[in-house]
């Protein structure tokens, strides 16, 4: 009997045992140790709740924080930032340009928009030849005017530069990629009287006025000769007889191209090369009668300096975030503008949907009084879907968001 019971009460106190270590054991666990499914549960009508709350709307939380996504010493980086332009970033990341550093777009470029793509180009060994004398330099400017420009070599409009690879190293000096500029010879002109510098790649007299589209009627005279080889030194003189003749110098517009860079965010631009306007000489003859100018006629139009062609990139990259996307749909504004839309949004009010001043300004598209927006919807203090509606009708005056950009672009304002 006294053995049934030692064996009960032995039984009895391993049983609490094993109940007070079950109990710590679950005490010290994290709440994550909730089933699995229960989990599941609370996070659905999590959802449910958020979605109720929002009545089936899209919701949105506009920041002051922009993604910058930065490609630079060969590898990307995808930062969040409150910098208010491209330098400002730079300076908070301690991103240091060296001698002949490029960066697109400019410092003084104002972060407007997420993913806004910001390229720093590092400066490779370039040699310039000029005639006997070469520079070494270090650049990552886009092209041979540019490079000569950065590196403070004076070059003019009729200057030839090309971009050369360096092959033997031994032979031509240099290292890296060479600039090798062709110079024109600068020819002293007298043109009907008037006096210019042309220059010019030709060799002789003759071969000057064709270059130049100078054309001899039949009372002119040239001096020297057609034959006559053409040196710096080289005075040429064209003349026309027994007639009055005035010349005026006028400008010659600068030629732009503009270059497609998906490197580059959507309405950024980056100058690859300045150009210049360029310079013409349009001679007149003089009709007069008693003295006085009674009439005037055309007879020579020559280019004095050639103008020099712009290079610029232009951005085609657009990233938008999805929960922007999200309105822009639920306010049923069309895929191809989402871009269009998101420069406007960004550069008006950041996407702050709130964002009004004293000016009566109100809201993404900035409508000025904000209670216009009434007209797409009595909630358009506090639905950015509600303001995005009344932008697109905005919108309309220029014929669309395609044409809003265009005339926020030119204008930065709409």
């Amino acid at each position: 009997m006294r053995k049934k019971v030692k064996l009960w009460k032995r039984r009895v106190a391993t049983a609490h045992r094993q109940r007070v270590r079950t109990i710590k054991r679950v005490s010290k666990k994290p709440l994550f140790t909730i089933p699995f499914a229960g989990f599941v549960l609370l996070l659905l009508i999590a959802m449910v709740g958020i979605l109720l709350q929002s009545k089936g709307n899209p919701t949105f939380q506009p920041s002051d924080s922009r993604v910058v996504v930065l490609n630079y010493d060969k590898h990307e980086q995808t930062v969040p930032t409150k910098a208010k332009t491209v330098g400002e970033l730079m300076q908070r990341l301690d991103i240091k340009l060296n001698e002949g550093d490029i960066v697109e777009p400019s410092k003084e470029t104002e972060i407007a928009g997420d993913n806004f793509r910001i390229n720093i180009y590092r400066a490779v060994p370039v040699t310039i030849v000029d005639g006997d004398q070469k520079t070494f330099t270090y650049s990552a400017a886009a092209t041979p005017r540019s490079i000569a420009k950065q590196v403070g070599v004076n070059v003019y409009p009729e200057d030839r530069l090309k971009l050369l690879p360096t092959d033997n190293f031994l032979t031509e000096s240099s290292i890296g990629e060479r600039v090798v500029i062709d110079r024109a010879t600068p020819v002293s002109v007298n043109l009907y009287g008037t006096p210019v510098t042309l220059r010019t790649h030709a060799k002789t007299v003759g071969e000057l006025l064709k270059d130049r589209n100078i054309k001899l009627g039949k009372d002119d005279t040239v001096q020297p000769a057609k034959e006559a080889a053409l040196t710096a030194s080289t005075q040429v003189f064209v003349l026309r007889k027994g007639t009055q003749i005035q010349t005026v110098q006028e400008d010659v517009p600068m030629p732009t191209e503009t270059v497609d860079d998906d490197s580059l965010s959507f309405g950024v631009t980056a100058v690859r090369q300045q150009g210049a306007p360029g310079k013409k000489l349009i001679t007149y003859q003089i009709q007069l009668e008693n003295g006085k100018e009674v009439g005037r006629t055309k007879i020579q139009e020559v280019i004095s300096q050639e103008p020099v062609k712009q290079v610029v990139a232009k951005g085609t990259h657009f990233d938008i975030a999805s929960d922007k996307t999200a309105l822009m749909a639920a306010a049923g504004i069309a895929k191809s503008d989402y871009m269009y839309v998101d420069y406007i949004v960004s550069h008006e009010s950041g996407w702050n949907y709130t964002a009004h001043n004293s000016s009566g300004t109100w809201g993404l598209c900035q409508a000025l009084p904000g209670s216009k927006m009434a007209s797409a919807g009595a909630d358009w203090q506090t639905n950015p879907i509600t303001q995005l509606k009344w932008c697109s009708g905005y919108a309309a005056r220029y014929g669309g968001w395609a044409g809003a950009y265009n005339h926020w672009v030119a204008n930065h304002n709409w």
